[in-house]
């Protein structure tokens, strides 16, 4: 027999509301601390209510966002995301006509098509980033946040949100919209483009997908999923968590205590910790070599090859922005050519640079340096617009020996760049900038408590 407090707490009224829990500071009293994920510093969060945020002390990172309604909120818009994914994936996306030849193709012949000409491996890429992750991740939202607001965990609950901050980076489909405005305005000039329902229903899954992402509270999750358990005895405020023998946990923020080796598990998610990523600056290193050997034929090979009236004119990435550029397109090619050129070249020698210095570190530069990890964090992604670009046109230019265009093997060299560079940001460990120790009464030592402050936007 299950205990009668536990009876009346798991078991709700026929029509009971669906409503979101009280935030962590309403259902707790004591003190509450986090380890910076960036630079591993240990402050204490303050108060938040909705639209406030609160960010390390040290170097600005943010460690908790508070939003109103989260669960409420954020299961609106996954519903609303996966309406339109359906929409989109079920109604023509672009049509063309030249010379009284058509074609017209759904959203997921982007990726179809590749396989005939064997590029499976950037088939599979895109159908991925722009489809099932993002269905995936929506779906599990939807799943997490039904059992909470039913005051009532559903099975697996702590493994779908532990999974969901690892799928974030790889869902695409903004950057899958830019590269359908290059395709559109490539091909604007040799035929009739026809835009279709399922154009625009995408446009809307990826700006509410981005919405659901932002109106995720993973501190508000965690809390109502798992609780809190106390910090680690002896646990200080102003100091950084490796120094004493403490790890925070990358998913759930809750602050672990090591084993004597640095490794250990999350008490409250169950995830893998160290003290400092396993050979992260061995790991990062050898992933960039390999971008730089992949970013070669990336840009030696053409990636795509147009053919028109039975000749054949291939085109490398530098090519087709020169292309652009004398079809008088100069916003288009700049897009491509920081997209495809300067971001993955920018990445690769920020990278090496934070690599060489990072043993070399002070507290005066620490912060300018963590800066431009988070750069080439976040801009990583966006050079996947013309792995894009190529499976769009593949698939919609399709009108035999009288226009056609084909893939070539720098789509697949290329788009390899970008998911190794991806990688390389993600095993870069940050916090190695900031182990040099702080020079005796620097003003950081001071500061125990983790800022607040709005939220942008």
């Amino acid at each position: 027999m299950l205990p009668q407090r536990l009876i009346k707490r798991r078991t709700l009224p026929v029509n009971a509301p669906l409503v979101d829990r009280l935030p962590p500071e309403a259902r707790t009293q004591r003190r509450r601390l986090r380890a910076c994920h960036e630079c591993d510093w240990v402050s204490a969060l303050p108060p938040l209510n909705s639209g406030e945020k609160a960010s390390c002390p040290r170097c600005s990172h943010v460690l908790v966002k508070r939003h109103r309604y989260p669960a409420q909120r954020s299961m609106a818009l996954a519903i609303a995301s996966l309406v339109a994914l359906m929409v989109a994936v079920s109604f023509p996306f672009i049509s063309f006509t030249v010379s009284g030849v058509s074609n017209r193709i759904e959203l997921t012949q982007t990726a179809t098509t590749l396989i005939g000409f064997h590029q499976p491996v950037v088939a599979i890429a895109v159908i991925m980033t722009i489809v099932v992750l993002p269905a995936v991740y929506l779906l599990g939202v939807l799943w997490l946040q039904f059992g909470l607001l039913r005051d009532r965990p559903l099975p697996f609950s702590r493994d779908i949100a532990r999974s969901l901050a690892h799928l974030t980076p790889w869902m695409m489909a903004d950057v899958f919209i830019i590269g359908a405005l290059v395709s559109l305005i490539k091909i604007a000039g040799l035929a009739d483009v026809t835009i279709g329902i399922s154009f625009w229903a995408f446009c809307a899954f990826a700006l509410l997908l981005l919405m659901t992402t932002q109106s995720l509270d993973a501190d508000w999750m965690w809390f109502s999923l798992e609780g809190e358990p106390l910090a680690p005895e002896g646990t200080q405020t102003g100091l950084p968590a490796g120094a004493q023998g403490l790890t925070g946990c990358p998913t759930c923020g809750l602050i672990n205590r090591l084993s004597p080796q640095g490794r250990g598990h999350c008490v409250r998610c169950n995830e893998k910790l160290h003290q400092r990523l396993p050979h992260s600056l061995q790991r990062t290193w050898a992933l960039l070599a390999a971008s730089a050997v992949m970013y070669i034929p990336a840009n030696v090979y053409p990636i795509m090859t147009t053919t028109s009236l039975g000749n054949s004119s291939p085109s490398t990435i530098i090519g087709g922005v020169v292309q652009l550029i004398q079809m008088g397109s100069w916003p288009i090619a700049a897009v491509i050519f920081i997209a495809s050129v300067i971001v993955p070249v920018g990445k690769l020698l920020a990278l090496i640079w934070l690599c060489l210095v990072v043993r070399r570190s002070s507290a005066l530069n620490a912060q300018s340096r963590t800066r431009l990890y988070r750069l080439t964090e976040f801009i990583g992604r966006w050079s996947m617009v013309d792995v894009f670009v190529v499976a769009i046109l593949v698939a919609l230019i399709r009108a035999g020996s009288l226009m056609s265009i084909t893939p070539g093997p720098a789509a697949l060299a290329f788009g390899s760049v970008v998911v190794l560079t991806m990688l390389a940001a993600m095993t870069f460990d940050p916090r190695l900038i900031w182990d040099t120790p702080l020079p005796p009464r620097h003003s950081l030592l001071r500061r125990k408590a983790a800022t607040k402050e709005p939220v942008d936007g």
